[in-house]
Order: structure tokens, then sequence, then C-alpha cells
């Protein structure tokens, strides 16, 4: 998932803004799913990526609060969730030099 964000330690970067990207991996059971293909039986990725989304509207300082509240987020909203990874990536940072993302990944 890619997103414009106000992330970052520095005023001018919560100012202006930049590119992030969320990787996100979830485990549930999805053995009812798989059987009725119905979407009422499994957890959808829509309503994921609301929870995702909403969070990255937050402002914060650091990437590892982003990710946890993201983490916290889908584990609380999505009850059949029973692991999360996720990855958030500030691509083009400001660091004085080239460079592609940095980013935190956590599992909860």
């Amino acid at each position: 998932m890619r997103f414009y964000a106000h992330h970052g330690c520095f005023e001018q970067e919560r100012a202006i803004g930049t590119h992030f990207r969320v990787d996100l991996v979830f485990e549930t059971d999805t053995t009812k799913a798989e059987v009725t293909d119905n979407i009422e039986d499994t957890v959808s990725y829509l309503d994921v990526y609301q929870v995702v989304k909403r969070e990255m509207e937050i402002p914060s300082n650091l990437l590892e609060h982003v990710a946890r509240r993201i983490g916290e987020g889908v584990r609380s909203s999505f009850l059949a969730v029973t692991s999360v990874r996720v990855k958030v990536s500030k691509l083009n940072p400001p660091l004085g030099g080239q460079m592609e993302s940095v980013s935190v990944e956590m599992a909860l």
C-alpha cells in the first residue's frame, strides 16, 4: 500500500509530508471462506486497508510508532486475525544522500 503522509522527527517532514509504503501480512483461518466463497467468511482486504489508511493519516515522529499502531489496529479490529507482520517504509528519506527507503518491520 502506498500513502502520502506526514511522519518524521523533523518539523519540515511533518509539514511537507512524503511517500510511504506499507507491507502487511496477517494470518487468519480461511477454511470456511475456502468452501463458501463468501467474503463474509473471511477478513476483507478492503476493511484491512481502511484500518491502515486511518493510522497513516495520524502524524507520528517514528516509523516504529506508526507500525505498532497499524499492527495493533488490525489485531483489535479483526478478532479472526491471529498475527500481523507490518513493514512501514519511508521512500526517499531526507538523509543527505541518495537512498530508496528506510523501513521498520515488526510482528505482532
